[in-house]
């Protein structure tokens, strides 16, 4: 309802259902839209295979309303800047939401010419039922966000968001503290899991009604003169990554688990803006044979979602310290080469001077080393978010048209490399055909 009403969704409208079924966000795009009389748009596969393809089939079904993650709409902002692609003319509002979204790119919105759409940024854990705050990003709050972060919001009607100091009193202004939301939104609990359930919803004391529960998010937020709130960090070993919420200590008690595994720690990086990945640093039992990082990846496959499987592994001869003798989480190397250079296999060099521009092409969207012709794309930390730039790479290098489906079926360097030979090839056949029938 608060989405419907503060957004003025009418049967007029097109509602583009961006995010999978299985995630809570859908239910975001599916239910105001459908409770408003409007029409469910639902995104295809191939929309994803670039920039230009996503907006122009928008733009073909008059999508007026864009639910989007907040890391694909930075690839989207990146790509308006840099190509002659624009947004449907029917397009009227853009939510993101899901994680952390750059002031570089909210400038840069409004620069292109993004003010015409309003773009809101919205917040909030599924225990809050989807949205919690939100606030709608105008051209004044990113030019105060071009120094600092973009703000999360206020709560959404009906819903209310407290930050809370290490004594359980209200915050001041501007002093960080624990966000807990509350409202009719608030889950009821973790399904058979009594012990995180009294842990996590606690009575409200500022609850307008007797008995009223707020949850503790454990994100680190402060409250701006403006009323707004600002995200800045979490208070525990919790992530996002890709929008979705990872427990750090989780993946370490599983990398604990592989028998050449003394000690682990997995720490979430952003070692390029708005690209966050998990990299795994390793300490092996036996120094002399450590556990190759494919036999890593597949130990945690198997006992993991995808999501959760870092991108990265590092072998470490033993763990920084603090002088208190914590991990020193911030002494924790930046992988790349090193993690490559730990892995048991040998790196085949490309063969081809296709293989050599899918390899390039990799090394640069994924920010890894030297990239090989087995190397395969998902295995390096790539994920879905990242194709499109890949496609616009290999439209740009090699002058053709790759679809999307080729780099699920084709993900290492060698094969991807075959089938574009395979696209240029298809192309000039039909170039010479297209001759010859002019010719006659």
């Amino acid at each position: 309802a608060a989405f419907r009403d503060e957004h003025a969704l009418t049967p007029r409208d097109r509602v583009l259902q961006f995010a999978s079924i299985g995630f809570d966000t859908s239910a975001e795009e599916i239910y105001p839209c459908l409770a408003s009389g409007a029409a469910l748009a639902l995104r295809t596969e191939a929309m994803l295979g670039s920039t230009g393809e996503f907006l122009g089939r928008c733009a073909e079904w008059g999508v007026s309303i864009l639910d989007l993650p907040t890391a694909f709409w930075h690839e989207m902002v990146l790509r308006l800047t840099a190509e002659p692609v624009s947004l449907p003319p029917s397009l009227r509002l853009v939510v993101i939401g899901g994680e952390r979204a750059l002031p570089e790119r909210l400038a840069a919105w409004h620069a292109r010419g993004g003010g015409g759409v309003r773009l809101w940024n919205t917040y909030g854990p599924t225990e809050s039922t989807i949205v919690a705050t939100w606030c709608e990003l105008t051209a004044e709050i990113a030019e105060r966000s071009a120094a600092g972060e973009v703000p999360i919001g206020r709560p959404v009607p009906g819903a209310r968001a407290w930050v809370i100091d290490p004594e359980g009193g209200l915050a001041p202004q501007g002093i960080p503290g624990e966000l807990c939301v509350a409202g009719p939104g608030t889950a009821r609990g973790y399904l058979g899991r009594p012990g995180l359930t009294a842990e996590k919803f606690v009575p409200d004391p500022w609850s307008p009604e007797p008995g009223g529960r707020m949850y503790r998010t454990g994100d680190l937020v402060r409250r701006l003169p403006s009323g707004d709130l600002e995200f800045l960090g979490r208070i525990d070993h919790q992530v996002k990554i890709r929008g979705f919420r990872v427990e750090l200590r989780e993946i370490e008690a599983a990398l604990g688990e592989h028998p050449g595994v003394a000690e682990a720690v997995v720490a979430a990086r952003e070692d390029t803006p708005g690209d966050r990945r998990l990299a795994a640093y390793v300490v092996p039992r036996r120094p002399e044979e450590p556990p190759a990082v494919p036999e890593l990846r597949s130990f945690l496959k198997a006992r993991l979602p995808e999501h959760m499987v870092p991108a990265a592994f590092v072998t470490l001869e033993a763990l920084p310290l603090t002088p208190s003798g914590k991990v020193d989480r911030r002494a924790l190397p930046a992988p790349g080469g090193r993690s490559r250079a730990d892995r048991e296999e040998d790196v085949v060099t490309p063969r081809t001077s296709s293989e050599e521009a899918v390899a390039a092409i990799w090394s640069e969207v994924l920010g890894v080393g030297r990239v090989g012709a087995m190397d395969n794309f998902f295995e390096l930390g790539g994920h879905s978010l990242l194709l499109p730039q890949v496609l616009h790479r290999l439209r740009t290098a090699f002058q053709v048209e790759v679809p999307l489906r080729a780099l699920f079926d084709e993900p290492t360097v060698e094969g991807l490399a075959l089938r574009v030979e395979e696209i240029l090839l298809e192309e000039i056949e039909r170039q010479l055909a297209e001759e010859d029938d002019v010719a006659g």
